[in-house]
């Protein structure tokens, strides 16, 4: 009995001596940290899709000093597509936490996606933050405690746009037929009203998604906006191939209409260059916001990308720097340390600072209203600043069930 108990002590000293020897020798290393990045890398949104993975790794090559390390663990990224498609996207995000053991998720481009995604994240109990995505009930009636938001929600866009209309006249809508369209003709309205502004709403219009004539849509809105009070302004609320130059074929100026578009991303905003001096708002434009991180971000993509950063590059940036920043300052992946740590935190962004509210855990951030510049010095150079509009004029109400 006594030489058995000898010889499974023998054994564990020499297996303490073995592991002793592994962690000595550097065989042994800390878990990954493994991050899921979902995004509808094909479908209509393929090109945000694409931007958004481009900046969220080199968002996390920044702010890693290029170790893709933090916390001594190895960052791994798992980047799945989602196509845009609710279902698939509510199963990638599941496959993410149950079968490859992420930390935290990040996704997706599709409103319609990011919100069938939500309950998951819920269930599984993990973090998810919602980038590009921005329909107001992400982080409204469908929201849930585990769900942060780096992008910017339709409300913030509405009352962007609705700083630089606060005269009288007349708005009519176009917009895409699903969730992106609809709630962001709802939060235009409401943040409209918001701010006091005195412009009549007299017509909205929505079209599929797929809809590549206009001519219908348009002559409706023509045949409301061109007997109303002035300025008639036409807003587009569109994502993907935008409606902006067909519309313009049409000639609105005709009927004393204006064109209102958002802002898009560059491949798009480059067919608008004839329309000098229209005004809009935008999330990001590469050249407006003056900080170290976006010098960075600029210079970086310029060089290998022979191309500045676009719009949803800097929000995969931004959410990049959410996760960082929310993993050093908790400490831990454990998602109630997360949350803690999350609620209320501010980081850093190409745009600036953003911090999550901890109402509704929605990135307060600045936008941006923009001309069309008139004297443009290469295929990149198309926006001039009007002004930045601070969140602290967006008073963007809490709609969650908290």
């Amino acid at each position: 009995m006594k030489s058995n108990t000898l010889f499974k002590a023998g054994k564990l000293a020499i297996l303490a001596a073995s592991v002793s020897t592994l962690f000595a020798s550097g065989m042994v290393t800390a878990q990954e940290l493994k991050i899921a990045l979902i995004a509808g890398k094909t479908g209509p949104l393929e090109a945000y899709a694409k931007e958004t993975e481009t900046g969220f790794m080199m968002g996390l090559e920044y702010l890693t000093g290029g170790k893709m390390e933090l916390n001594g663990r190895k960052i791994k990224v798992i980047v799945k597509d989602d196509q845009s498609k609710p279902d698939i996207g509510r199963t990638m995000l599941a496959e993410a936490y149950g079968d490859d053991k992420v930390d935290i998720a990040v996704g997706t481009s599709s409103s319609g996606s990011a919100i069938a995604m939500l309950p998951v994240a819920e269930e599984y109990k993990k973090i998810l933050i919602v980038e590009p995505a921005v329909a107001d009930a992400i982080t409204g009636d469908k929201w849930n405690r585990y769900i942060f938001r780096t992008s910017r929600n339709s409300m913030q866009d509405g009352l962007a746009a609705a700083s630089t209309i606060k005269a009288g006249g007349s708005i009519a809508f176009l917009a895409q037929d699903y969730a992106f369209g609809r709630d962001g003709v709802k939060a235009a309205k409401e943040a409209l009203a918001t701010v006091g502004a005195k412009a009549q709403i007299v017509h909205e219009e929505y079209a599929a998604q797929n809809t590549t004539d206009f001519t219908a849509a348009a002559q409706r809105i023509f045949d409301v906006l061109k007997n109303k009070p002035e300025p008639r302004v036409l807003q587009i609320v569109w994502a993907g191939a935008n409606p902006m130059s067909k519309l313009a074929d049409m000639k609105p100026e005709r009927f004393g209409i204006t064109l209102a578009p958002g802002g898009n991303i560059l491949p798009v905003m480059k067919t608008w260059k004839s329309f000098v001096g229209t005004q809009g708002t935008i999330y990001y434009y590469y050249d407006f916001p003056k900080n170290k991180m976006n010098d960075w971000l600029v210079a970086e993509h310029t060089k290998r990308f022979k191309a500045p950063p676009d719009f949803f590059t800097a929000g995969g940036f931004a959410a990049a720097s959410a996760v960082v920043t929310a993993i050093s300052k908790a400490k831990s992946t454990d998602t109630e340390k997360l949350i803690s740590a999350m609620e209320g935190m501010e980081f850093d962004t190409p745009k600036g600072k953003m911090n999550f509210r901890k109402d509704d855990h929605q990135a307060m951030q600045a936008m941006y209203h923009f001309r069309i510049k008139k004297d443009q010095k290469n295929e990149w150079d198309l926006l001039e600043l009007v002004r930045e509009i601070p969140a602290s004029e967006m008073p963007v109400p809490v709609k969650n069930k908290r």
